[in-house]
């Protein structure tokens, strides 16, 4: 492992909060966001002083309240935070949907500094906040040259995670991602950074990001007694595409298979992932993963179906006429 480097002396670091966990507070209702960026910034401890950050709000709410049209906000807030004299950014986010976000920002982004994305598991106001820990982590990944050309990177309990795979794997505990089947990318602690692998990254996807809304795909889930009921809804409310979270290395039943080949036939195109928690998808049983392969589906590697769904979605915005070749051609790189 190369030695760990502090970041760069008098180095600029963007900080975009947008509420979650990290920002909240107990209340009479529950918990709930309201801390700004410059409070969760004086929170941090023995921060490196040659890190100046600066501060931005970008909304205070939990990310389960997020939609895409959020997450695309977001990616526009990013590329106007990367002015000339800045070295990376790092956002607060709620952890709910964390793992969407940080996709949709390396399904676009095209510059080589960091973007880092951070939140915690026990709020501001908790006796012992994981948070504060994190943020300083997630600045310090942002101010290091050791995060250059790694595409937006997830920070959490001291791991960064590349954007493809990495998934929320713990409702509670403070080590809450993971990236299965890939690992980490970088180690932090105590204001300190070393790496650990370059995840091999695909061209960015030529998203207008200034679209108010990505196609609708909805994700459609394999279980035991499932029928095409609602992919054919899905179908009949205008969904773009399709995603099956699918069974084991990527199976369904004859009915949700039969349905899938309806939508395939209409055009609409069809990914199948796994709800399993790692591993490839692959047509390997006659009747299941072959039948779907067969019926024109396309199989999303190891992609989870969240990912794949905004894979999908931002393909159907690319090239309405061929999303599937945008998705394979993104997925074989």
């Amino acid at each position: 492992m190369p030695d760990a480097e502090t970041p760069d002396r008098e180095t600029v670091v963007q900080l975009l909060a947008t509420g979650g966990t990290i920002a909240s507070r107990a209340g009479a209702t529950g918990r709930s966001a309201s801390v700004l960026a410059a409070e969760l910034l004086a929170s941090v401890p023995d921060l490196d002083p040659g890190i100046q950050a600066r501060t931005a709000d970008c909304g205070t709410k939990g990310s389960y309240a997020f939609t895409t049209a959020d997450l695309l906000a977001l990616a526009r807030r990013v590329r106007d935070a990367l002015t000339d004299d800045v070295a990376g950014v790092v956002i607060t986010h709620g952890t709910d949907v964390m793992e969407e976000s940080i996709f949709l920002l390396g399904l676009v982004h095209d510059d080589p500094r960091p973007v880092v994305i951070t939140g915690a598991q026990r709020p501001f106001d908790d006796a012992a906040p994981d948070g504060p820990s994190n943020l300083r982590d997630a600045l310090v990944a942002a101010a290091s040259p050791h995060a250059r050309g790694l595409g937006p990177v997830l920070v959490f309990d001291g791991f960064g995670f590349p954007a493809r795979g990495v998934r929320k794997v713990e409702t509670l505990s403070t080590h809450a991602f993971a990236a299965p089947g890939r690992g980490p990318v970088l180690r932090l602690a105590d204001g300190r950074i070393w790496p650990l692998a370059t995840p091999v990254r695909p061209a960015p996807l030529p998203l207008d990001l200034d679209l108010d809304e990505l196609p609708r795909v909805d994700v459609i889930s394999a279980y035991p007694g499932a029928d095409g009921t609602l992919l054919r809804a899905s179908l009949e409310a205008g969904a773009a595409g399709v995603v099956i979270a699918a069974l084991g290395a990527g199976n369904a039943g004859p009915e949700l298979v039969a349905a899938a080949a309806e939508a395939t036939s209409r055009s609409v195109p069809v990914l199948v992932c796994s709800r399993v928690g790692s591993g490839p998808v692959l047509a390997l049983y006659a009747g299941g993963g072959a039948a779907l392969q067969e019926a024109g589906a396309l199989f999303g590697q190891d992609l989870s179906p969240w990912q794949g769904r905004l894979l999908l979605g931002a393909a159907c915005a690319v090239s309405p006429q061929d999303p599937l070749a945008v998705v394979s051609g993104w997925l074989e790189t």
